[in-house]
């Protein structure tokens, strides 16, 4: 993983919006990883900077033809080429206050234990979800 950071992908924020990936870093802060393919997706989403809020660090994910110049330089920057990605620049740090960095520290902790649960077991997540949705 990525300088060993811990991903979820597809994370319901708070505020209604979802990150592309959400992932904790060693230091226990949080980076949003909002993933563009190509200028015109980038372009035509104006939603970004809502995710500001819920991490330390936003940065972009784009592949080697993306025309980088046109990303916000207050946003840090990794672009992947097949199977790999490098860190091309590191995001501005704007803490979490502590308060949520709690919530969502246990909102991260919550979705990551219920995948792997449905992974372990599928047919108990499944029946879970229906004794859930019966009451």
């Amino acid at each position: 993983m990525l300088l060993g950071w811990a991903p979820l992908h597809e994370v319901p924020l708070p505020n209604g919006r979802r990150a592309d990936i959400l992932a904790l870093r060693p230091d226990g802060g949080f980076a949003c990883i909002e993933v563009k393919s190509g200028a015109r997706d980038f372009l035509t989403d104006q939603k970004w900077p809502d995710y500001r809020e819920f991490c330390d660090a936003l940065y972009f994910a784009v592949d080697l033809d993306f025309p980088q110049e046109i990303l916000p330089a207050e946003t840090g920057l990794i672009v992947a080429a097949d199977l790999a990605a490098e860190l091309v620049r590191e995001a501005p740090a704007h803490p979490l206050s502590p308060s949520r960095r709690r919530s969502l520290l246990q909102r991260f902790s919550f979705l990551a234990a219920t995948r792997l649960a449905a992974l372990e077991d599928p047919g108990a997540a499944a029946a879970l979800r229906s004794a859930l949705r019966a009451e």
